[in-house]
């Protein structure tokens, strides 16, 4: 059974005027519900995450201001948002449902997280909308676990997993790909394993062609037992921050295209949504949803 990740949580822990940005989260469960893609038994909320594992990415120091709500004014503003008990409570909810999903992929192959990708927090730093990494948290679990051995992130957010790859640049048993726009945020780019950055105007084919020649690549070369995916939409053409032009059947492809490869490779992956920012919300929970509408159709 596919297993998805989500709270009532990720949808409202902030004011009323930054809600633009999280009511997606609430959308997308009840688009694929009210269209039969899933059941409620597909949904789960998640728990708490325990310290000790937070820290097994993230600066001791840093998250003790994250939890006790000390980080400074600017530290507050490169985040986007007003810190709160409220929103660091759903931080650590995103993250460990993304360690959950990766326990529901060893046993469905796939699982998901309706929030999640907040690949801008670093390890002593959050940013973008981003304040605790819950995918490089859910990879550090694995690896301290031993649960998987080697692990490729595969980030195809517009926006470069900068956290991400400086999380990981001394780990050789994750392996990270970021595919982006180059004069998108983050201005100040992270080196990742591997970083292809796209101009601004790149398109369905360009993408495409692009994605299948380089990830069955890197997955023959790297051999992983677990993949991360974080499939943003802010890739659209009608995203009002990011700088490519992906229409949504060219998003659907490019999730086929990924979960046909971990499928041919036996691979179990777990998926965080990430970015999408069209001005239209029906663009943004439209895209999002066909990520899990491909899923169902391959995995189930």
């Amino acid at each position: 059974m596919l297993k998805i990740a989500y709270d009532p949580i990720y949808a409202h822990p902030l004011p009323e005027g930054h809600r633009f940005p999280m009511l997606k989260y609430e959308l997308i469960p009840a688009q694929l519900l009210h269209e039969g893609v899933i059941s409620k038994d597909n949904l789960f909320s998640p728990g708490l995450l325990a310290e000790d594992i937070i820290t097994l990415t993230h600066d001791e120091n840093y998250w003790h201001q994250l939890r006790d709500l000390t980080l400074s004014p600017k530290e507050q503003r490169r985040t986007g948002f007003p810190l709160s008990a409220r929103l660091v409570e759903r931080e650590v909810k995103i993250a460990r449902g993304t360690i959950d999903g990766c326990h529901y992929a060893f046993e469905n192959d796939i699982a998901f997280n309706v929030a999640g990708g907040t690949h801008h927090a670093g390890s002593n730093w959050g940013e973008g909308f981003c304040f605790l990494n819950d995918q490089a948290i859910a990879a550090n679990y694995l690896l301290n676990s031993e649960s998987a051995k080697s692990i490729l992130i595969i980030d195809l957010d517009v926006h470069q997993g900068n956290g991400t790859a400086e999380i990981f640049k001394n780990e050789s048993r994750v392996f990270t790909f970021s595919m982006h726009g180059a004069n998108n945020f983050p201005y100040r780019k992270e080196r990742s394993d591997l970083d292809i950055p796209l101009q601004d105007g790149v398109g369905d084919d360009e993408f495409l062609d692009i994605l299948e020649t380089t990830l069955p690549r890197l997955i023959d070369q790297h051999k992983p037992d677990f993949i991360f995916y974080l499939s943003g939409v802010d890739v659209l053409a009608t995203d009002k921050l990011g700088k490519l032009a992906l229409s949504k059947e060219a998003c659907k492809a490019r999730d086929q295209f990924v979960f046909e490869q971990c499928i041919k490779h036996n691979i179990p992956v777990q998926v965080s949504m990430g970015g999408g920012y069209s001005p239209q919300i029906k663009d943004i929970v439209d895209a999002h949803c066909n990520t899990f509408k491909v899923a169902v159709d391959l995995y189930f």
